[in-house]
């Protein structure tokens, strides 16, 4: 990547990709996909959940803070849309994952870029990812299986992939297991009526036999496998 600067005090785009990625808060991959950090995202999610609440008066005096103008002058550029609660988010989180001082050209080139991009994906890394093309197919193949959603800003989500690997080996033999993210499979949400995240969908011979919603300890969800599959507990 090029790290020339531009004239005009306008940061490189490239550069402060560059800087993203040492910092750690981007991550390219090796087909050259870019994605934010869990450890970024993170950081985004308590500004997020903060600013969430704010509405536009709070974030008013945030942007009148940040930048020096008056809060009138700040409430207009948001309804202009010049600024959005999101470019605030993105702003705070990066000033407070970095650490350091950043350089106000290439902070507000890094909120820009940072507003654009997000996490690959929620699902966890162990789980293969199907989506509303392919999740008939998979239940096709696999009449028994265990279908997991997740969610992008979801505590109970994060929680519960720390016990991925504990929950995996709870899977009886002949189980397929899988993973959706859920903001992304409207088809999918609506075949089985699911509106919350994390769930676990338990079908067998086809057909879904179960569903646990919420965050569930491996303890929990090894009973329900069982249950469900006839298999030892």
């Amino acid at each position: 990547m090029s790290t020339d600067t531009p004239p005009h005090g306008r940061a490189d785009p490239e550069a402060a990709l560059d800087r993203l990625v040492e910092l750690g808060a981007v991550a390219e991959d090796e087909d050259g996909s870019l994605s934010t950090t869990p450890a970024f995202e993170s950081d985004r999610r308590v500004y997020r959940n903060t600013y969430d609440y704010m509405g536009d008066d709070g974030v008013a005096d945030t942007v009148a803070d940040l930048f020096g103008v008056e809060k009138e002058a700040a409430l207009d550029l948001l309804e202009r849309g010049e600024v959005t609660s999101e470019d605030v988010v993105a702003y705070l989180a990066i000033q407070s994952f970095a650490d350091e001082s950043l350089e106000t050209a290439e902070h507000a080139m890094m909120a820009e870029l940072l507003v654009r991009l997000g996490p690959d994906t929620p699902v966890p890394a162990d789980v293969e990812e199907v989506d509303d093309d392919s999740y008939r197919a998979f239940l096709d193949d696999n009449p028994h299986a265990v279908l997991t959603v997740w969610k992008h800003d979801c505590d109970p989500c994060e929680a519960m992939k720390g016990d991925v690997a504990a929950i995996l080996e709870l899977v009886p033999d002949g189980v397929a297991v899988a993973g959706v993210d859920g903001e992304n499979v409207p088809e999918f949400r609506a075949a089985f009526d699911v509106d919350a995240a994390p769930a676990v969908l338990c079908f067998r011979d086809g057909t879904l036999d179960a569903v646990a919603t919420g965050r569930k300890r491996p303890g929990e969800l090894g009973a329900l496998f069982a249950d469900v599959y006839d298999a030892p507990a």
